[in-house]
């Protein structure tokens, strides 16, 4: 488990430096969670509880509506932040849910232990507001892509940023993220490699 620490301690400390006291109060609050293959742990309309950074495993947040309409919003793969966000840290009932596609395994913090340290020091406030204003640019560039992109355009952008994402994550949920259905992703997938 050091090594999931020595990860999470890397990609905290890019995103905002921290003295050794600062990492020493933070670490504390991450403990160890594991989840199987497909399995839902946060469900849409229940509070986000805990921010969570994945270890190993693939997951998704995805919407699902009344007509049974999914969409997939975003995948998390280590060493990331994951959770459903918006729900965390406003405390409301979540829109999403976040699931599991492999076995995976995390370190979790809770809001409650984050709030606490946020409040007591200028730093931790910083670093989570630079991480979720980093979340917000993705989500903005992915808004772009799905408004003004074709879907070729939008299947090679992400395979520019993730070239690894068609090893990790099954492509029916790659065709859904990419607003298309997987037959005509499988075309495109083959199109591409070809070019």
């Amino acid at each position: 488990m050091q090594s999931a620490f020595d990860s999470l301690k890397q990609l905290t400390l890019s995103i905002q430096p921290l003295s050794d006291e600062e990492w020493d109060a933070f670490s504390k609050l991450w403990k160890p969670f594991s989840a199987k293959r497909k399995e839902v742990i946060t469900s849409a309309g229940e509070k986000e509880k805990y921010l969570y950074f994945v270890v190993e495993g693939v997951q998704r947040v995805y919407y699902f509506d009344e007509q049974h309409r999914e969409a997939t919003l975003v995948f998390t793969y280590a060493p990331s932040f994951g959770g459903v966000l918006d729900a965390l840290m406003l405390q409301q009932p979540s829109r999403y849910s976040y699931e599991t596609l492999t076995a995976s395994v995390f370190l979790r913090a809770s809001y409650h232990d984050l709030q606490t340290l946020m409040k007591s020091q200028h730093s931790f406030e910083l670093l989570i507001r630079q991480g979720i204003t980093g979340a917000l640019t993705g989500v903005l560039e992915r808004l772009v892509e799905l408004q003004c992109f074709s879907t070729e355009e939008r299947f090679r952008r992400l395979l520019q940023r993730s070239p690894h994402i068609l090893q990790l994550v099954p492509h029916k949920y790659l065709a859904n993220y990419l607003g298309m259905d997987a037959t005509n992703f499988s075309k495109l997938m083959n199109k591409v490699k070809m070019d």
